[in-house]
């Protein structure tokens, strides 16, 4: 069984010890494949130090958070593109819009937003969403970005059933993580009505952590729960649950 973390900011953890540790819980529970999506320029150096200590086990994603579009974020992004000329990876991430911390910035996100599109597009790259409280912004964006380039992960997707389906059919799949197991989120609801190709695992670690370690810092051993998780809302064994997401995420990283 190989289960798949598709968006884990384990490079958080700076310390070589601690991090080895992290990643041997992974391995102890089946977690063979973490996938990192950085945040800003800064953090670059952070993912491919991860990348580089554990090849094959994680891959990297390169892309400017909603929330670290600021001041001078086209400096950022300048940086980031050059550091994606001259490194391997596998998704532009984590991109999108964010309106929960600041809603004064939203057209400078959408900006950010779509130049990272055309970058996935022109890469043919799959581009991994970052969306608070900006549904119906995102879908905007995507719905005029549209074409057969245009696909990736809804990370850490917490909408209704119409979100669901509109995100599916504009080519996207959904990242369901810790939130599936917290009582009256909603999602226990809404995943069975989704066929299994269209979703992947994921922690967003160390956030978000799942029942029984809410509230505390999270891993991506702790994936397990997850599966777990949704193994018990689609009625099967987690093995299952750990094929199909992991051929699902394959089939969107190529790796």
């Amino acid at each position: 069984m190989i289960l798949t973390d598709t968006h884990t900011h384990l490079y958080y953890e700076s310390d070589t010890v601690r991090q080895a540790a992290l990643i041997q819980r992974c391995r102890d529970n089946s977690i063979r494949r973490l996938f990192l999506p950085n945040v800003d320029a800064a953090s670059i150096t952070q993912v491919y130090s991860l990348v580089n200590a554990f090849p094959g086990m994680c891959f990297p994603m390169l892309g400017l958070h909603p929330c670290s579009v600021k001041e001078g974020w086209e400096s950022e992004l300048a940086i980031i593109r050059e550091n994606k000329q001259q490194h391997h990876i596998v998704a532009i991430g984590e991109i999108g819009i964010d309106l929960y911390w600041d809603k004064t910035n939203l057209t400078k996100q959408i900006q950010a937003f779509k130049q990272q599109i055309a970058w996935a597009k022109l890469l043919k790259l799959p581009i991994v969403i970052h969306c608070r409280d900006a549904f119906n912004e995102v879908f905007e964006v995507l719905e005029q970005e549209q074409d057969e380039n245009l696909r990736g992960i809804f990370h850490c997707f917490t909408g209704n059933a119409g979100q669901a389906q509109r995100a599916i059919k504009l080519g996207f799949y959904l990242g369901i993580g810790g939130v599936v197991t917290y009582k009256n989120a909603g999602l226990d609801k809404i995943l069975p009505g989704i066929d299994l190709s269209h979703i992947v695992l994921e922690t967003d670690s160390p956030y978000l952590a799942p029942v029984p370690h809410r509230g505390k810092p999270n891993e991506s051993s702790y994936l397990i729960y997850i599966a777990q998780k949704v193994a018990e809302l689609y009625q099967t064994d987690i093995e299952t649950i750990a094929n199909v997401t992991t051929a699902n995420s394959k089939q969107i990283f190529g790796v």
